[in-house]
């Protein structure tokens, strides 16, 4: 028996093209820009390599399990609120909302640091790259607070009744951000 293909699910994916197309384009943007690291690293290794080593591995490391934690708790809430589940997928939204203040606070602690120590933007080639690159990343986190923010609204106000490609939507948007950072942590804080 042949088995039938939805094409509306290849047009309309979940949560919609539009969200799609923003994810290719920032991961575009920031795969250029770590490439643009990678290939600046080639010119001066020892300086890369000394300036890695002033960066907290285990900041890094937690920072990594706070979003991943919270991209789990994106997951779970997008799977409740399918089932209808909004209390329940309103909780998950909290938690992932908490993982990533958590991010937040422990990356501006980390900022803080690099600032005392004259490790700015401007120190070296490096540092300008660390800087651009997390803090454009932070900028995203923030957004994506601000998403999840609505999201939990929409699920636990009385009568709740949200549109799943809503929720679907500030999920990918939000599971992005993880994923930029499993491209930045290892590039910044491991490799070079």
């Amino acid at each position: 028996m042949e088995e039938k293909v939805d094409y509306a699910n290849l047009y309309y994916p979940p949560g919609g093209i539009l969200i799609w197309i923003l994810i290719f384009l920032e991961l575009v943007t920031f795969g250029a820009a770590l490439v643009g690291l990678v290939v600046s690293s080639r010119d001066n290794p020892a300086e890369y390599h000394h300036s890695r080593m002033l960066l907290n591995t285990y900041y890094g490391t937690l920072n990594t399990l706070f979003l991943l934690t919270g991209g789990y708790f994106m997951a779970q809430a997008v799977q409740s609120a399918k089932k209808t589940l909004y209390r329940q997928a309103g909780k998950n939204t909290m938690f992932a909302i908490i993982s990533g203040l958590l991010f937040i606070l422990l990356k501006g602690f980390e900022y803080y640091e690099k600032i005392e120590h004259g490790l700015t933007l401007g120190y070296n080639t490096f540092f300008n790259f660390y800087w651009l690159l997390t803090g454009f990343h932070v900028i995203h986190v923030i957004v994506g607070l601000v998403i999840l923010a609505f999201m939990y609204r929409s699920l636990t106000k009385p009568g709740a009744n949200p549109d799943i490609l809503n929720i679907e939507a500030g999920a990918h948007f939000w599971h992005m951000v993880d994923l930029i950072w499993l491209l930045l942590f290892p590039t910044l804080y491991l490799i070079l």
